[in-house]
């Protein structure tokens, strides 16, 4: 009998850990469904590239629509611009914390009107950039859509 409530408890704490898991996989993701398959990446820029100002950043999706800000329409969102921060989900302070919306900063551009590039200035030196897909609400989609990080070096 006591084996029997060993491994019953045993079952259980590691069903309850992979739930767990699970759920803080995304974390950092909304409640607006992503389609399967759905990427984001970087048109003309691509990792290690040496850029002059200003740079221009065509932004690439594929599996999905871009929509505007505060149209809610099913495969569809906008593009966010991360600059010098951590990852998506790995947030500055070891995690994100995005089921509100993605702030708007010098780190976090917010391209709510569909645009689909944008031309920056950066100071000389390395920057890394990515880009993340946000829902109507400035959220990310679940499973978050966002390129891989890039550094560039700025000239």
């Amino acid at each position: 009998m006591k084996k029997s409530i060993a491994l019953k408890q045993i079952v259980f704490i590691g069903l309850l850990s992979l739930g767990l898991v699970g759920l803080s996989h995304n974390s950092f993701a909304g409640e607006t469904p992503s389609k399967s398959g759905a990427k984001q990446y970087f048109v003309n820029l691509k990792n290690g590239d040496v850029v002059s100002n200003p740079i221009k950043i065509i932004f690439g999706l594929s599996g999905m629509g871009v929509a505007p800000a505060g149209v809610a329409k099913a495969n569809t969102g906008h593009h966010h611009l991360f600059i010098d921060r951590p990852a998506l989900g790995k947030g500055e302070d070891g995690k994100d914390q995005y089921q509100d919306n993605i702030p708007a900063d010098e780190k976090h551009i917010h391209f709510g009107g569909g645009q689909t590039e944008t031309t920056i200035t950066l100071s000389p030196g390395k920057h890394t950039l990515q880009l993340v897909l946000a829902d109507e609400n400035h959220i990310p989609h679940n499973p978050p859509v966002a390129s891989e990080v890039i550094t560039i070096t700025v000239k």
